[in-house]
């Protein structure tokens, strides 16, 4: 059987049920579903995408909802918006939102030590806070980059007694670095706070009052009608997910079941303050403050980002067979949910490009016709990132950064260069003015440049201080 799926039909726009869009409105959208049709198609076909199903929603109007290709490949079943997804880490939005919600009740704060309620942790543990697990800044490595066995069931105790044993990357507060571990902890705090496991208080607290009717954590033993079947692609032939041992599919750094509807619902929860509550909600996208006193652009289980200059607020999940992202646009309304059942895909990108459809003036820089303006850094991109691998680019540095960059960092870097062929400067967007910082400087433009070879590619992003002195470094696929 192919792996190239052919979309079979093009489902309905979907509009927010009584809802009454002006006609100029209702042909704008439906244009610009046109357009997402054309554009997933292409996706599709392009990276053997079995299935994915998509969201898009200005302010609480659903404009789009709807799948593509198939939900499970083997029984020729359709994805559509009621499809359901593994979520991968877009579930830490949820963890932390029941973190906050719990010390807006005063039963933990955010500053206590974690020992507090993990007293078997070791003492280097006493200087790591909540705060520290929810931002990823508590020097607790990630357990997925240790000798966990992903087909060996845990109890937490386990868990707990696996992340004790390592030992800390950095001082907390001293760095930024992703770990999953962080939050696995967190979901047994909200346990032994609560007396209830996680899953079960997001339920009450959470899925329930929102009107996420599906939305529940991952088992492989309950019938979970609309379920999707993930895959992975082992030398371009279509193969099932693999394995993963039953406990650790339960875990609080992402382990749940959604579908398009229900993050739609979470959307406008989240557009109204609903939940943990506008002050709990404007401190998960606060960037965190590191001890330098500069700042990373993650918060409480959100990534606090930028496309071309504008707020993005979002966070990403990929896990067992499925790749997911959530994308909020803040100064255009905009949200922009995509699942997809391969491990092979970019569905941030994805979301990224369909905002751009939605909005001319979020066009991502790999589909940029011509560029927005005539600027050009100093040097060009790719030896910058060169010399970055090579630990000989401190000078072109802003000091946040220069501080920052760790061997892990350098070899991500190499590992983006090692996969292209050659590097395209595409253009720079001007963003001074619009109160941008990264790792303490003032960003006043983003530059970006291709990495072509084979796909996926490559777009490098620099934001750079007005001194042209890099402050951050980025990359996504394409």
């Amino acid at each position: 059987m192919t792996t190239r799926v052919v979309v079979a039909r093009r489902l309905a726009l979907v509009l927010l049920c009584g809802l009454a869009l002006p006609s100029a409105a209702r042909g704008q959208a439906a244009t610009a579903g046109d357009s997402i049709d054309r554009y997933i198609g292409a996706e599709l076909g392009r990276y053997h995408i079995p299935g994915m199903s998509v969201a898009v929603l200005r302010g609480d109007s659903v404009l789009l909802a709807r799948g593509y290709g198939y939900a499970n490949v083997e029984l020729r079943v359709p994805a559509s918006d009621s499809t359901v997804y593994q979520s991968g880490s877009v579930g830490k939005q949820f963890t932390a939102a029941a973190v906050v919600m719990l010390a807006e009740q005063g039963r933990l704060s955010l500053d206590d030590p974690i020992t507090r309620f993990l007293p078997e942790g070791p003492a280097a543990w006493r200087r790591i806070t909540v705060r520290h697990l929810l931002t990823h800044t508590s020097g607790i490595g990630d357990y997925t980059d240790s000798t966990l066995d992903v087909r060996r069931d845990y109890a937490e105790d386990d868990l707990v007694r696996l992340a004790a044993r390592q030992v800390l990357e950095f001082a907390p507060g001293d760095r930024w670095s992703y770990s999953n571990t962080g939050y696995v902890l967190l979901g047994i705090i909200i346990h032994r706070v609560t007396g209830v496991f996680y899953g079960d208080f997001l339920r009450d607290h959470v899925f329930r009052p929102v009107g996420m009717r599906t939305t529940r954590v991952i088992s492989e033993a309950d019938i979970v009608p609309n379920r999707a079947a993930g895959y992975r692609l082992v030398n371009d032939t279509l193969k099932n997910q693999e394995w993963v041992s039953p406990s650790l599919n339960t875990t609080a750094d992402g382990a749940l079941y959604f579908t398009v509807r229900d993050l739609a619902q979470w959307a406008i929860a989240l557009n109204h303050w609903r939940i943990p509550s506008r002050t709990g909600l404007e401190a998960s996208w606060t960037p965190v403050r590191l001890n330098s006193r500069g700042t990373y652009p993650y918060g409480f289980g959100w990534q606090i980002t930028q496309q071309r200059g504008f707020r993005r607020i979002g966070h990403s999940g990929s896990w067992q067979g499925f790749q997911t992202t959530i994308q909020r646009y803040p100064d255009f309304d905009l949200t922009v949910i995509v699942l997809d059942n391969l491990a092979e895909t970019a569905p941030e990108t994805v979301a990224m490009s369909i905002a751009g459809i939605v909005e001319p003036r979020l066009v991502p820089p790999h589909l940029w016709p011509a560029a927005p303006s005539s600027a050009k850094p100093p040097e060009a991109i790719d030896q910058l990132l060169r010399d970055v691998a090579a630990g000989s680019a401190s000078a072109r540095l802003a000091p946040g950064l220069a501080g920052f960059i760790s061997p892990d960092m350098r070899e991500r870097v190499a590992r983006r260069l090692k996969g292209a062929t050659a590097w395209t400067f595409v253009g720079c967007d001007d963003v001074d003015g619009r109160g941008m910082s990264r790792l303490g400087t003032q960003i006043t433009r983003i530059c970006y440049a291709n990495g072509l070879g084979p796909a996926p590619n490559s777009l490098a992003t620099v934001l750079y201080g007005a001194d042209w002195r890099a402050a951050g470094i980025e990359f996504y696929s394409f």
